[in-house]
C-alpha cells in the first residue's frame, strides 16, 4: 500500500492509523484555525481539515503529492463552537458549559489521493452526554492535565470518559478520526485497502 501523510500531530488520529495497519508519515500543518462565527459548524471544521490538506501540498512544492489525510474536530453547545481551550479557566468554562447537559462533537476527515490530488471532505456529527459535575469534579480534571488540546477541553478516551453517560453517533469521530467514513473514501478513491483481490 502507498504511505499516506497523515497531516495532524494527534496521538490519537496516529494509533487509528496503526490499527488500521496503513503505511503513513506524520507531518503536522500550521494553519490559521480562525473561522466565521456564523458559518455553519460542519462547514467550519470541513473547512479547516481542507486547510490542513493544501498546507501539507504547499509545503511539498513540487514534489508530486502522496496520499493526504486531515482531520479536525470541534464541539458544538447552544450553537456555540468550542475549540482547544487557551488555557486552564477557558479549560474550566468550557465544562462548566458541558457538564450535566447534551451537546454535539463534529470530526471532519479530508483525503487527498496521490496521484491527482482529488480530494474528498466529509464530517460527522455525534451527540454526546455530560453527566453533572461539582466544582470538585471539575478541579480534579482540570489538574490531570488531559483537557489540553482537546476540543471542549476533554478526551472521552480517556479519564472524562467517567463522566460520559450517553452517546449517540460514532465513538471513533468523537475521539477525532471517524473510521468508517474513512474507510469508505479510501475505498472510493481506489487506495487498495480492505479488499484481499486488490
Amino acid at each position: 500500500m502507498e504511505p499516506i501523510i497523515l497531516a495532524s500531530g494527534s496521538l490519537q488520529r496516529q494509533e487509528y492509523f496503526r490499527l488500521l495497519d496503513l503505511p503513513f508519515s506524520i507531518m503536522p500543518p500550521v494553519i490559521d484555525e480562525s473561522y466565521d462565527e456564523n458559518c455553519e459548524p460542519h462547514k467550519v471544521v470541513e473547512d479547516i481539515a481542507l486547510r490542513k490538506v493544501a498546507k501539507i501540498v504547499e509545503l511539498l512544492g513540487d514534489r508530486t503529492p502522496p496520499w493526504i489525510c486531515s482531520a479536525d474536530t470541534i464541539v458544538c453547545v447552544d450553537k456555540k463552537i468550542l475549540g482547544k481551550p487557551a488555557n486552564r479557566e477557558d479549560a474550566r468554562s468550557m465544562l462548566n458549559m458541558l457538564q450535566g447537559r447534551d451537546h454535539e462533537v463534529i470530526t471532519a476527515v479530508a483525503l487527498s489521493r496521490g496521484w491527482d490530488g482529488h480530494i474528498l471532505c466529509r464530517s460527522v456529527s455525534s451527540a454526546v452526554s455530560f453527566a453533572p459535575l461539582s466544582e470538585k469534579e471539575i478541579e480534579w480534571y482540570l489538574d490531570t492535565g488531559e483537557w489540553q488540546g482537546a476540543a471542549g477541553a476533554y478526551k472521552i478516551q480517556g479519564l472524562a470518559g467517567c463522566y460520559i453517560s450517553c452517546i449517540k453517533g460514532s465513538y471513533s469521530s468523537i475521539v477525532g478520526l471517524p473510521l468508517h467514513e474513512l474507510y469508505a473514501m479510501l475505498r472510493v478513491s481506489g487506495y487498495p485497502y480492505g479488499d484481499s483481490t486488490r
